[in-house]
């Protein structure tokens, strides 16, 4: 589907909590989009909270409830507040320089969940508020990552979902492209801070971002997803300068397609729970793992050995913030026979992504003879049809990138 003739071209920009800590910087950012508006274009912004804002709204409800657990729509409740003074302080800061512009809660975009507070997901969006806004002149100013359900509750979507809010709405209003604007200027070949070789990409597809993202890329995996599906382009760019970003779409890719790996992900997050001496019967995996999935704990890596004797070692990794809860459920669920459980931390999982690795061989075996010859010990293994993934001690990650970007050479372009 097209825009209805006659009708301005939609672009929607989202602008992170880190561009918008404070009243200069959103004067900043006013000042882009004002630049965007004055070239024809329909604009709609999504925003995040201010700086740390979240942060602190969770710490306040602590204070608050103590030791208890505070109630999940009511947090939600409280949370959604943190985008709603951007989005008003966005919108008075555009007025005062001319421009016309309203503030809308995600409820009032438009913006349909489901009903699980603190994760919801996206349902429909229905725009006649936004079009009639568009069509009066106005910029549109939406909270990210909220909205509302159906029995009238302000939900949220979950901690960096406000990227989501802005491709779901770019879908919806069939917009030309959806521009995140964050604190870094695009999408590199591995996290600049890690080697000062790290290249930054014109362009990346859709499925490389995704594994990318879900890897521990700074971009909120659940959006890249929406623009894969709906083929959005996503355009990944500073708000601090106006050095070109990176544009994440799915046409072809001209610059990078010659190259087989695109980059390398780090997540620094990782620990790991091992279930010793399980006895080897149909079922155990499930066994182990449902009681987390019930937790809501998700799991990644497994690896499981078979031991002669008939027992096996049960091996997976979670978020480190989760360890102790996962390895606590283990512990004390009656499922599976074992012999003990024992809690490991300090991981890290680093991985090289590429499309270009589908189908060609020889890279598995480059990517770990390249860390062994740096010294670094793999603990884990894991791979889908364009990532290769290595669980390695988080001291290691360092050696361990800067060895495999040159070993790739990614530095170079394709």
């Amino acid at each position: 589907m097209t825009p209805e003739c006659g009708a301005l071209p939609v672009i929607v920009q989202k602008y992170g909590g880190s561009s918008l800590a404070n009243a200069k910087l959103i004067h900043n950012a006013a000042k882009r989009i004002c630049s965007l508006k004055d070239d024809g274009t329909d604009v709609i912004v999504v925003v995040s909270a201010m700086g740390d804002s979240t942060d602190s709204l969770i710490a306040l409800s602590s204070a608050v409830t103590g030791e208890a657990t505070p109630d999940a729509r009511e947090m939600d409740n409280l949370l959604s507040t943190g985008e709603m003074v951007s989005a008003t302080l966005m919108a008075m800061a555009l007025n005062t320089r001319g421009y016309g512009a309203i503030s809308l809660s995600g409820g009032q975009a438009g913006i349909k969940t489901d009903s699980v507070h603190g994760s919801a997901r996206i349902a429909d969006i229905n725009t006649d508020r936004l079009r009639r806004e568009l069509d009066n002149g106005r910029i549109v100013i939406v909270a990210g990552f909220q909205g509302l359900s159906d029995s009238g509750d302000i939900t949220t979507l979950g901690r960096g979902a406000s990227d989501t809010t802005a491709v779901a709405l770019a879908v919806a209003m069939q917009a030309k492209r959806c521009e995140i604007y964050t604190d870094v200027d695009g999408i590199y070949t591995t996290d600049p801070r890690l080697t000062d070789r790290a290249r930054k990409l014109a362009e990346i597809g859709f499925l490389e971002m995704l594994e990318m993202a879900a890897l521990g890329a700074k971009m909120n995996p659940r959006s890249i997803e929406l623009g894969a599906v709906y083929d959005m382009p996503i355009y990944v760019a500073s708000s601090f300068s106006d050095e070109p970003g990176t544009l994440i779409h799915g046409g072809e890719q001209t610059m990078e397609i010659r190259k087989a790996v695109t980059g390398i992900a780090v997540d620094r997050n990782v620990g790991k729970i091992t279930v010793r001496g399980v006895v080897d019967r149909p079922g155990i995996a499930a066994g182990l793992l449902q009681p987390l999935a019930d937790a809501g704990i998700s799991i990644d890596v497994v690896l499981q050995n078979t031991s002669s004797d008939g027992t096996t070692d049960f091996t997976f990794t979670v978020a480190q913030a989760d360890v102790d809860a996962a390895a606590e459920i283990e512990r004390n669920q009656t499922n599976v026979e074992f012999a003990e459980v024992v809690a490991g931390t300090d991981l890290a999982k680093v991985s090289i992504v590429g499309t270009g690795m589908e189908n060609a061989p020889g890279y598995a075996a480059r990517m770990f003879s390249t860390l062994a010859a740096a010294g670094v010990n793999i603990d884990m293994i894991t791979t889908s049809e364009i990532r290769i993934t290595t669980i390695i001690e988080r001291s290691q990650v360092q050696n361990a990138v800067e060895a495999l970007h040159d070993a790739f050479e990614l530095e170079k372009t394709g």
